[in-house]
């Protein structure tokens, strides 16, 4: 493992010990959005929710190339999901930019106690990383749509089946897996 700079160390035990709090906050803003679909139940979006802010706590940490590649496909996903909850394309991109806020929030006081340089190479960080997502997120969210879109030639857009809503909580699972096997801990 290589070594990490304290700061990122310090961020990313900041954001594991606040995760289920910004789970929920999270969830809160979300809203009904959260059980637009019947097919999506809303413990697999905050399941998802968590994953998220379980990467981004990799990311900030020592392993963060290594839990680079998890981040994009998990960014992606998070994309497709939206779309199959019924989101609109400027809603998936405010969903992500909630993640952005709530780093902010909840990471203010460990921020404020750095120095400003490093507080500030910090936040610029998380400013990318969010970034990065809301463009992966984009890209899912429209591949799902023009999927969508060709797969039924014209029919009204369908919500996912239980069987379809049982791979993608397994494809949740395997990105948690794939994290755990990158940094020896996953998501709760």
């Amino acid at each position: 493992m290589r070594a990490s700079h304290p700061t990122l160390v310090a961020a990313s035990r900041a954001l594991a010990a606040q995760r289920e709090a910004m789970v929920a906050r999270w969830s809160d803003w979300l809203g009904e959005r959260l059980t637009a679909s019947k097919s999506i139940s809303r413990s697999l979006v905050e399941q998802q929710l968590g994953l998220v802010l379980d990467v981004m706590t990799a990311l900030v940490g020592p392993l963060r190339r290594e839990t680079k590649p998890i981040w994009m496909k998990l960014a992606e996903h998070y994309g497709r999901l939206a779309a199959a909850r019924g989101l609109a394309a400027g809603e998936v991109v405010e969903e992500m930019q909630y993640l952005r806020e709530l780093l902010i929030r909840y990471l203010a006081p460990a921020i404020a106690a750095l120095r400003p340089r490093q507080g500030m190479a910090l936040l610029l960080r998380l400013n990318r990383l969010v970034d990065q997502g809301v463009t992966r997120a984009v890209v899912g969210y429209t591949d799902a749509l023009v999927h969508g879109l060709l797969a039924r030639d014209g029919d009204e857009p369908r919500e996912l089946t239980s069987v379809e809503a049982e791979s993608v909580e397994r494809e949740l699972d395997a990105m948690a897996a794939a994290l755990k096997a990158v940094t020896g801990s996953g998501s709760r």
